[in-house]
């Protein structure tokens, strides 16, 4: 426990956020698919999305359980965006120590 730096307890925080605690959050729409609903051309936009998602309507799709499909797309998401930051800034980090050595 000693040897943990503050991002290790950060992704167990965040992964512990996205498993557990998502699973209660609402099933209702969001605000822009409220208006659409609300307006009646929610069914323009079926169809025509701008990117594929892995994920959609944040479950992982193949599994039958919703609430394990739930909890499984969190915690694949969050580790995910964590190895795209993780990533990003071990590249930054690097370019800005290589452009202090000239």
């Amino acid at each position: 426990m000693m040897n943990m730096k503050w991002w290790h307890i950060g992704l167990i925080v965040a992964l512990v956020l996205a498993g557990g605690v998502s699973l209660f959050a609402s099933s209702s729409p969001d605000g822009l698919e409220r208006v659409a609903i609300d307006h009646d051309f929610i069914e323009l936009g079926e169809g025509h999305e701008v990117m594929h998602s892995p994920m959609p309507d944040y479950v992982m799709p193949g599994i039958s359980n919703e609430t394990l499909a739930a909890s499984l797309a969190g915690l694949i998401g969050t580790l995910m965006m964590f190895g795209l930051v993780y990533g990003l800034g071990k590249v930054l980090k690097g370019s800005s120590e290589g452009s202090s050595e000239k």
